[in-house]
């Protein structure tokens, strides 16, 4: 008998299996612009009905980055699609878009069907908050590729729409205006290859290890811990007051995100108390002695989301972010300036 793909490492039936587990999870994420079904060459999607006058698509693609390695070594792949949608629809916002739809793409070393299911059981509850549609994606095998057999890739693409008159920037911003933060509880997917440095190689903890002394929870739930995912609360503060511009808090930290949102002319002065800083970030400092300026650089702190908005709507903004169920808070403003991020305690 001949060689087959089977022996090659590729299991036709177990894709075939896993394609029919997440029928349903799929489907769950519909919305009525939605045309056709899973299992097509492409998906569809009709935004015609929007009535939109001058549309501008939007588009976006991230990955979860080393948070995948932490979930492969605790077995835990039901959450993580969550911050795969978290990682994509947040920087649509950013632009004043609505998220519309997304696609996934999936690479294991070996297809385990039952895995698969949780890996997009999870895209597919991050689309349910979301708001956004899972209309298509990509599952695929590589066998010998990796040494760890449990390991994984997963990355997302996801597009949103925006009128042209309502698209947002850095060129909007101005002196005087107000910093308006949303609260982060963990690292999102951000700084997990120095955050898994300082906790498995420099404090040797393990993953069922308390996260910090006195903790009632471990290593593996700190680190698992699924992103906020912001877009549904800003499109609905999008909808009552116009942001200057919006920053989402991911890889480069309070002072590369901040950056992006700023021209040459004004500055940005952040207020570290303000917000509470999650006990994390004070643990990975601790750990490694890591300096303020590169924990500004490299994590969150806490801030998941920022908008900018004039000081006449600020009282607006944060109302209706706090209605949507974050506990948003002035957290700094813009000076003049050469486009530099100063934070100050």
């Amino acid at each position: 008998m001949g060689e087959t793909y089977e022996a090659a490492g590729v299991n036709i039936a177990a894709g075939e299996d896993a394609v029919q587990r997440i029928k349903q999870q799929v489907r769950s994420t519909f919305r009525s612009e939605v045309i056709g079904d899973i299992g097509g060459f492409g998906g569809l999607f009709d935004f015609s009905r929007h009535g939109y006058k001058k549309p501008l698509l939007v588009s976006s693609t991230d990955g979860v980055g080393t948070k995948a390695f932490v979930a492969a070594a605790a077995g835990r792949y039901n959450t993580i699609g969550i911050d795969l949608v978290a990682m994509c629809v947040d920087d649509l916002v950013c632009h004043g878009a609505e998220p519309l739809f997304m696609l996934d793409y999936i690479s294991v070393h070996k297809l385990d069907s039952q895995r698969i299911e949780q890996l997009v059981a999870g895209v597919a509850e991050g689309c349910r908050q979301a708001g956004c549609a899972l209309i298509g994606g990509e599952m695929a095998e590589h066998p010998n590729e990796s040494k760890i057999q449990d390991e994984f890739e997963l990355v997302g693409f996801a597009t949103g729409v925006v009128e042209r008159s309502k698209l947002i920037g850095h060129q909007k911003v101005r002196p005087g205006d107000v910093l308006v933060g949303l609260p982060s509880p963990g690292l999102r997917c951000n700084g997990y290859s120095l955050a898994r440095k300082l906790y498995f190689e420099v404090a040797k903890r393990n993953l069922d290890e308390p996260a910090w002394e006195g903790c009632h929870h471990s290593v593996a739930d700190e680190l698992l811990l699924p992103s906020v995912i912001y877009a549904p609360a800003v499109c609905d503060a999008l909808a009552k007051v116009q942001p200057r511009a919006i920053a989402h808090i991911t890889g480069g930290g309070i002072i590369g995100n901040l950056a992006r949102v700023l021209h040459n002319k004004v500055d940005v002065v952040v207020d570290r108390s303000c917000w509470e800083q999650p006990q994390v970030f004070s643990e990975l400092q601790k750990i490694g002695d890591v300096s303020d300026q590169e924990m500004a650089q490299v994590f969150n702190l806490g801030l998941g989301m920022v908008l900018i908005v004039s000081p006449k709507n600020v009282t607006k903004a944060v109302d209706s972010l706090r209605a949507s169920g974050h506990r948003a808070s002035v957290v700094g403003q813009i000076e003049k300036g050469i486009g530099t991020v100063h934070i100050v305690e």
